[in-house]
């Protein structure tokens, strides 16, 4: 099968860290030899690369195509209107698309089915684009997609449910997401929960000593360390762990990521005076990540909404146990004893309260390791493949007949 993946969440050049669920999905499909990928990841245009333009010019600086991991990614830039251009959004974003697909169907052929990520604005694009190829489509939904845009406005709703109505299956990466697509009015027959895996040769225990790790960070060694690792953004919730460790005396705190919430984070460390416990160090590279969570006795992800969070499994993957908000697909992962402790309020006493729980009972860290082993890509990958090869099927039979 020629596969035409369509969606803005993909790694590249200018951000290798973004949405590389995705890609690790992606390149697990391709691997198997039975579907060949290529894919369009548009990006919004913007004139300059000047660093002064902050993520504007990161746009900038992404390259037109590139290949990664033996795949082709095209990257097309669209007209997006900050703040004010939601309802536009799908319509430029199309147009980019279409130009990219007729320049490789030109170059290398037909393709038998386009797989979008992200119902809003990729797959009600894709929906359109799979009109103009007479190909049929997939969309798979990941979170906020689900989750908060259908409650923004009717016109969000409508658009969601339009496309699970227009595509031949949908996927989600939690049942949770599943049930509420249905609840939404979509049918669930045509909706598969293919959860995201953990690559478990990326994410392992520590191959060197956790002491020598934590001093690299310039943590003591006899000192608990809780990490959390995520965008610097609101829902991720890092404030509220700031918080929750500004109270627990002597346990430290690193943040990786980087966000707009950067500065309000960086002046809530400095109010509450614990600048010498806790500490945000940047975006952290996807291939250092295992060290980071192996120097840890714990991690944290206080988010307020999810649809799969990876770096629980990453976490556990390397024997780091995790205190999780019990959002979305997030219970169905944080469900045994070693893999941590799920909070039942959203709050920096209640998520204090399950850290300092934690740190009296951590579970031991190769059944950490080991529950994590149970999530690797395998299933998630066959489970794609079958979807893809059923959806291709059903279409060739509707051509024929």
């Amino acid at each position: 099968m020629r596969v035409l993946t369509v969606t803005s969440l993909y790694p590249n050049a200018a951000q290798p860290n973004h949405a590389v669920f995705v890609e690790n999905r992606m390149q697990r499909v391709h691997a198997t030899g039975e579907a060949d990928i290529t894919v369009i990841a548009p990006t919004p245009w913007f004139p300059s690369k000047n660093k002064i333009f902050g993520s504007y010019a990161t746009h900038a600086a992404i390259p037109k195509s590139e290949i990664r991991h033996g795949i082709r990614i095209d990257h097309p830039r669209y007209v997006m209107i900050p703040k004010i251009g939601m309802q536009s959004q799908p319509a430029f974003y199309h147009r980019a698309i279409k130009r990219a697909a007729a320049n490789l169907i030109e170059e290398t052929g037909p393709f038998d089915l386009i797989d979008a990520h992200y119902f809003y604005p990729d797959g009600v694009a894709a929906a359109k684009l799979s009109e103009d190829l007479g190909i049929p489509f997939t969309c798979t939904a990941r979170g906020t997609d689900i989750n908060q845009i259908p409650g923004m406005s009717e016109f969000g709703r409508t658009a969601v449910l339009e496309t699970a109505r227009r595509a031949t299956a949908s996927i989600t990466v939690c049942e949770a997401l599943r049930q509420e697509l249905i609840d939404l009015g979509a049918e669930g027959s045509k909706i598969h929960t293919l959860r995201n895996g953990v690559d478990l040769q990326a994410f392992h225990a520590p191959q060197v000593p956790r002491e020598g790790l934590k001093a690299t960070y310039g943590i003591p060694v006899d000192a608990p360390l809780v990490v959390s690792v995520g965008g610097l953004v609101e829902r991720k919730g890092h404030h509220l762990t700031i918080d929750a460790v500004a109270g627990l005396e002597n346990v430290h705190l690193l943040i990786a990521g980087s966000g707009p919430e950067q500065n309000v984070l960086q002046a809530r460390i400095e109010g509450l005076g614990v600048t010498d416990r806790v500490k945000l160090v940047g975006p952290v590279p996807h291939k250092a990540l295992s060290d980071f969570y192996g120097a840890a006795d714990l991690s944290v992800l206080a988010s307020s909404r999810e649809g799969w969070a990876n770096v629980l499994l990453e976490s556990m993957a390397c024997g780091t146990p995790v205190v999780a908000t019990s959002v979305w697909g997030t219970p169905e992962v944080v469900c045994v004893p070693e893999a941590g402790l799920l909070t039942t309020e959203r709050n920096a006493e209640t998520i204090r309260f399950q850290i300092r729980s934690l740190l009296q009972q951590l579970p031991d860290r190769n059944a950490t390791r080991a529950y994590a082993e149970k999530f690797s890509w395998d299933d998630t990958v066959t489970g794609v493949i079958d979807v893809f090869k059923d959806v291709v099927a059903r279409h060739n039979t509707r051509v024929s007949g």
